[in-house]
């Protein structure tokens, strides 16, 4: 069972980060452009503003990224950092407990980055095509492939 399990988690990793990267761009389009209803107060978040503006670009372009698996070590990296800001400077002065202080989702978020920044985009990536048409066959995105997969 651990081999099958073993695997199939290049095509789990690939699955979670397309997830993960499509919810996080659709926050970065709610806040941008009031799609999927809109930012917090149900609009849009002002051109330029601090810290709003600048974290919904950040959503909308690293969960694109993230999305099509293209530099996605350095888009998950960006996004965990901008989400762990939202947490700290937002969230957490507000209560001790994300349950509390209604950061649940910059929490999960920073760790699903995290985690991709570690694991790199697994199956389905753009980065994978690119580098099978380069003529290399690896890239450091993929490197991790080669590995054997981390056993429990």
């Amino acid at each position: 069972m651990t081999g099958r399990l073993n695997s199939a988690q290049p095509y789990a990793l690939g699955l979670f980060r397309i997830v993960i990267g499509l919810l996080f761009a659709c926050h970065g389009a709610a806040s941008l452009f009031g799609v999927l209803g809109g930012a917090a107060d149900g609009g849009t978040i002002d051109a330029g503003t601090w810290p709003g503006w600048y974290a919904a670009v950040i959503q909308l372009v690293g969960g694109a990224l993230v999305l099509l698996g293209l530099g996605t070590r350095a888009a998950a990296f960006v996004s965990s950092g901008s989400m762990a800001y939202a947490y700290f400077k937002v969230h957490q002065p507000e209560a001790l407990w994300p349950m509390e202080n209604g950061g649940e989702a910059a929490a999960i978020f920073c760790w699903a980055m995290l985690l991709l920044v570690f694991t790199g985009s697994g199956a389905f990536g753009l980065d994978r095509f690119f580098a099978s048409r380069g003529g290399n066959g690896a890239d450091e995105e993929n490197e991790g492939s080669k590995r054997a997969p981390v056993a429990a």
